[in-house]
């Protein structure tokens, strides 16, 4: 069933209270805007960054997630800490290293009460 829509109907304005101005399109305000992923910043390196994260992260052989979670387990560490420890100062924490240990885990617990809050 086709309806009819009378002109005058269609170009009646919503609302006298709100003047439009001059090359506005009647839309609702643009409040939220987009935010690219890499900030409101230039792109500067944005993209290497990710594919190195992507790399550090996603590829990893099974050996060598299986020999980093035993060895964090052996730590009290995450797979996520021992494995940041790795790649942001390229070293192998051991047992000796109590205070870099005891750094890490004071570091957890602050997040964790930063999430709660």
């Amino acid at each position: 069933m086709l309806e009819i829509v009378s002109r005058s109907d269609a170009t009646e304005p919503a609302s006298t209270d709100d003047p439009i101005s001059a090359g506005h399109n009647g839309g609702p305000p643009l409040e939220d805007e987009h935010t690219p992923e890499w900030g409101h910043g230039g792109i500067g390196n944005y993209f290497y960054w990710k594919a190195a994260h992507r790399a550090a992260w996603k590829n990893p052989s099974p050996g060598i997630v299986a020999f980093r979670i035993k060895k964090a387990e052996r730590l009290g560490l995450t797979y996520e800490e021992y494995t940041l420890e790795i790649l942001e100062r390229g070293r192998h924490l051991q047992v000796e290293d109590v205070e870099r240990i005891a750094e890490i885990k004071r570091a957890r617990a602050a997040r964790a009460c930063n999430h709660q809050s």
